[in-house]
């Protein structure tokens, strides 16, 4: 079949629950991250990327592997950041303004 006449299917999003048991479907062994991703209709690269994220949350990843929450945390953490560096070219900007003016 040509590449350019299939259809893309529409993206769907899962539970954590649904999750973790896809991933505990891996982890029993009895099947292969491709017949649980078959059996689910699930792609195999994203069943691999919940397998891989769930081994990293429990520290089994790679050294220096960021878990779920210091991921979360780190989001957070850069969004507060360009919050406040942007608050302070603000106040910058209002201080040379208002120094100007009492001149």
């Amino acid at each position: 079949m040509d590449k350019r006449k299939m259809k893309r299917r529409p993206r769907r999003e899962f539970t954590p629950d649904f999750k973790s048991e896809a991933v505990r479907l891996c982890k029993v062994g009895d099947r292969t991250v491709r017949q649980v991703a078959k059996d689910l209709d699930l792609t195999e690269t994203a069943l691999r990327e919940w397998v891989r994220r769930a081994d990293i949350d429990r520290g089994a990843g790679p050294p220096g592997a960021l878990t779920s929450d210091e991921r979360a945390e780190l989001v957070r953490l850069r969004s507060e950041n360009k919050r406040l560096q942007m608050e302070r070219e603000v106040l910058k900007k209002a201080a040379a303004f208002f120094a100007k003016e009492s001149t």
